[in-house]
């Protein structure tokens, strides 16, 4: 379902080919680097948490970096707290594994990390752990439909 679901959202703003789907599982950002053949960094990881209103908020960062709390604590004016793997599926709209930035629930802001400028082109999951999706930073960042970058990593 999830995976229908980013596919649709693609296909809504005439995206598909950037749209891969691959044979092996690509559920962490070890495993999706392997099968693309990338750097760790080039994976395009998403993470969810809540903002200081109690709304979940998605945040796409390279995939070799990690949030840096006080930095989080700054943008967002509450602690970096993950949301659970339920409260992932419920509330953003996709499952761990596969979250994505494309199709999310109404209501949920996506932010950019600045820590994804530093490559040329990165690589989110596509709502499946045998789905990703190819896109240039500039790209992504008309393809989603979000708040703008923030700084939030380590």
């Amino acid at each position: 379902m999830s995976k229908e679901k980013a596919y649709a959202y693609l296909e809504e703003k005439g995206l598909t080919e950037h749209f891969i789907e691959t044979e092996e599982s690509t559920a962490t950002v070890e495993m999706a680097a392997a099968v693309l053949g990338v750097t760790e960094g080039e994976i395009a990881k998403s993470l969810t948490f809540r903002n200081a209103e109690k709304e979940p908020i998605l945040i796409v960062i390279a995939g070799d970096k990690r949030v840096d709390n006080k930095k989080f604590k700054a943008a967002f004016q509450t602690k970096a707290k993950m949301l659970s793997a339920e409260e992932v599926a419920e509330e953003i709209g996709h499952e761990v594994g596969g979250v994505t930035p494309f199709g999310v629930n109404p209501g949920v802001k996506i932010y950019l990390d600045e820590s994804l400028k530093a490559y040329d082109v990165v690589y989110p999951a596509c709502g499946s752990e045998y789905a990703v999706a190819k896109f240039s930073v500039d790209e992504l960042i008309h393809a989603v439909d979000g708040e703008g970058f923030v700084d939030v990593s380590k």
